[in-house]
Formats: structure tokens, C-alpha cells, sequence
């Protein structure tokens, strides 16, 4: 089992992990933001090369690329990428395996098939279209930081040379559909641009946090929380992918309205469904207009209604009762099935765990304690779709 306590607190080292520090930066350059920003990144990518390119894509060795390299580097932590990618050149393989014994040690429950496909994806030359994506991905997040940094930095020993590295490695993806848009600097460099400023939307806002995590950096935890479960649920592949797509991106909206907290959406009657009514409208007038038109279907089935059970028949969305029922009927591949009730789990145990560790970094603002102990109450024996979720709570002492 990997969703557990110790996995967990594993995805959330990365929120410790400070990017650039080395030079003179904003807050919200974490390592778990830098990763979050690369996966919606590697969305836009993607569809566009099946779009442009009319290619295949394997979205689960996308969606689990994403994840390996994500917990490579938080064991590898901030080594600076010229000596990073040194050592792998030299002794990658030795590195990789050290990579994979911390694993083992820090969780030791880890999935012995996730951990090996894991291995087969580090140690063999396979899927090297998916890899390139990741890799351009990657640099683009890369790019999309030091853009900031750079103007922060003129002057200082060796900038001019980073950015020249930053953009040869770019120049060497410049045959990516999405790599090319995104270079223009037109709409799809602008929603690359938006995205990111939920880098700096913080969670908790009223509430001092250690680690401080943001929005970007939530969405991430629970599309990873999301993809497992699904693989619990023995989803098919294309439920699985949506299940973490939806996750990543759920909060989507927040970067046009902020995170309203639950206690606003529910004070007065009404007011969550006026809050998703200006969030569908904001949406339809100033995000999907940075994408394609055949795109625009999609991202709203991922923003809208996230946490609702769904699957598409027929061309129509239908909400059905449970995970169970989608489990009875529509776990195949051509109805797109999402997990909402399970996302909604993730969330807020995404939430919980968040308060949960400002807690044991000694940190008992009333806003974390009444939240943690409430998450933890709603909880008491539940399962959902056969998950327990109070047991994965109940690893967490109180």
C-alpha cells in the first residue's frame, strides 16, 4: 500500500525544499510548486502534440513519469542542475539506486509495482516521446521561474550563463507543437503565465503554516492522492488519468477568485452556488480563451462540479451516485469516468495533513486545530468506494 502517512509526508518534503536559493527570489519557488507547474504544463504539451502531430500518448506514463521524477528529486533535494545532471551522466545508474533505497526506507509500505515500474522507467530506454514531454515540461516550469529571477538577478556571477543553458534546452524541444505555442509568447504562454501565479496564492491565509504550501502546490498532493486511489479502485486507465488530471486541476478557478474558505461558501444559503456560478463565468470568459476550442469541453468537465461522481455517455455528462456505481458500470475507457467523491476525500485530507504538520512544527493556531480536529471528525468510519479513509487519517496521531 503507498497511501499511507509515510508517503504522504514524502510529497510534502518537497514544500521544504526552496528553488534558487541561491539567488534573490519571491516567495513560492518550492520544489512541490515547481513540480505542479511542470504537470499542467505537461497537459498543454501533450494535447497539443496529439492535436498538431496526430500521435498517441500513453497518459499514464505521462501522469506516473510525472510522479517518479518528482520523488527522484526529492530525494536527490536542491542540487544545482549543472552537477545534477553531471553525476547522472556519470553514475546515474548507482544514483538511481540509492534513490530507490531511500524510497524503500522512508515508506516502507511503498507498492513493490509501483517501485518497479518505477525502476523500468529510470533504467530503460522506453517511452521516449512521453520522457521528452516530461523533460520539456520540465525546463518550461524551469524557464518560466528564472524569467522572474533574472530581472531580480542582472548583474549577478554567471545569470547570463543560466539563461543560456535554460534556453538551449528549450531550443532542443523547439519540434513539440506545445514548446513552439508556448515560445510565441502568445494566449498559451499567457495561460502558462496565469497558472502560475497560484504559486503565490497561499493556503490558510489567516493562519501561519511551517511548510507553507499555495494552491498550485495543494493541486498537485491531490491529484497524486487521486491517481492512487484510483489504482486502488483497479480503475481503468483513462479514469485513472482522470482522476489526476481533475486534480490537478480543481482549483483552477482560484487563480481568478482566490481560495474562499469553506466557512464564507456556507454562512450564507446560496452562497456556494453563487461562488460556482462566477467561477463557470470566469472560467468560460478568461481562461478557456488561452486554450483551443477543442480543448474547452475537457478543462470544464475537470473544473466544474469536481467533486461529483461523473462519466460521459453518449456525449453527455451524467452524475452518478457513488464511485461504486461508476465501478458497476462505467469503468471502461470510453466513458471518461471521474472519482469526484473520492477527490473531495483527497482534498481534504490533502487539508488535514497540511494542518496536521504545522501542528508538529509547533504551531497551534486556532484555525489549524479546529480545522484539523473537524476534518478528522467527518472522517469517524468512513469509507469511500471500499477506501477507508479514517484509516489513513488514524496514522496521523493526535
Amino acid at each position: 500500500m503507498i497511501l499511507n502517512k509515510d508517503f504522504i509526508e514524502v510529497l510534502y518534503e518537497a514544500a521544504h525544499i526552496q528553488r534558487w536559493n541561491d539567488h534573490i527570489r519571491p516567495q513560492g519557488f518550492t520544489e512541490l510548486d515547481k513540480q505542479a507547474h511542470k504537470m499542467v504544463i505537461l497537459y498543454v504539451l501533450a494535447r497539443y502534440e496529439e492535436q498538431d502531430h496526430d500521435i498517441t500518448l500513453n497518459w499514464q506514463v505521462l501522469i506516473e513519469g510525472g510522479i517518479f521524477e518528482f520523488l527522484h528529486r526529492i530525494i536527490l533535494t536542491d542540487i544545482k542542475p549543472p552537477v545534477f545532471h553531471e553525476l547522472m551522466r556519470v553514475h546515474g545508474k548507482k544514483l538511481n539506486d540509492w534513490v530507490y533505497g531511500e524510497l524503500e526506507r522512508k515508506v516502507p509500505g511503498i507498492d513493490r509495482d509501483f517501485l518497479a515500474r518505477m525502476k523500468n522507467y529510470f533504467d530503460t530506454e522506453i517511452y521516449l516521446k512521453e520522457k521528452k514531454l516530461l523533460k520539456a515540461a520540465h525546463y518550461l516550469a524551469t524557464e518560466w521561474e528564472f524569467r522572474i529571477v533574472y530581472h531580480l538577478n542582472q548583474g549577478i556571477y554567471d545569470v547570463e550563463a543560466t539563461k543560456a543553458a535554460i534556453a538551449n534546452e528549450i531550443e532542443e524541444h523547439y519540434d513539440l507543437a506545445g514548446v513552439q505555442k508556448i515560445s510565441l509568447g502568445g494566449k498559451t504562454r499567457k495561460f502558462v503565465d496565469l497558472v502560475g501565479q497560484l504559486r503565490f496564492q497561499k493556503r490558510w491565509a489567516q493562519s501561519p503554516r511551517v511548510p507553507e504550501t499555495s494552491v498550485m502546490g495543494h493541486m498537485i498532493i491531490v491529484a497524486i492522492l487521486g491517481y492512487f486511489c484510483a489504482l486502488r479502485l483497479d480503475a481503468c486507465p483513462k479514469r485513472a488519468v482522470n482522476d489526476f488530471l481533475c486534480g490537478l486541476l480543481h482549483d483552477l478557478p482560484e487563480v481568478l477568485t482566490r481560495d474562499i474558505i469553506s466557512p464564507i461558501k456556507r454562512s450564507v444559503q446560496g452562497l456556494d452556488e453563487l461562488i460556482k456560478d462566477i467561477e463557470k463565468r470566469q472560467i468560460e470568459e478568461k481562461i478557456l480563451p488561452l486554450l483551443p476550442s477543442e480543448w474547452h469541453r475537457e478543462i470544464l468537465y475537470f473544473t466544474e462540479n469536481e467533486f461529483a461522481d461523473r462519466a460521459v455517455v453518449q456525449g453527455d455528462i451524467i452524475i452518478c451516485e457513488s464511485p461504486d456505481e461508476i465501478n458497476e458500470k462505467y469503468n471502461e475507457n470510453k466513458y471518461r469516468a471521474i472519482d469526484g467523491s473520492v477527490l473531495k476525500g483527497c482534498d481534504n485530507l490533502a487539508a488535514f495533513v497540511e494542518a496536521w504538520l504545522s501542528r508538529r512544527h509547533g504551531i497551534t493556531a486556532m484555525h489549524l486545530l479546529e480545522g484539523e480536529a473537524k476534518i478528522r471528525e467527518m472522517y469517524r468510519g468512513r469509507n469511500i468506494a471500499g477506501i477507508s479513509f479514517q484509516d489513513i487519517f488514524d496514522q496521523f496521531e493526535q
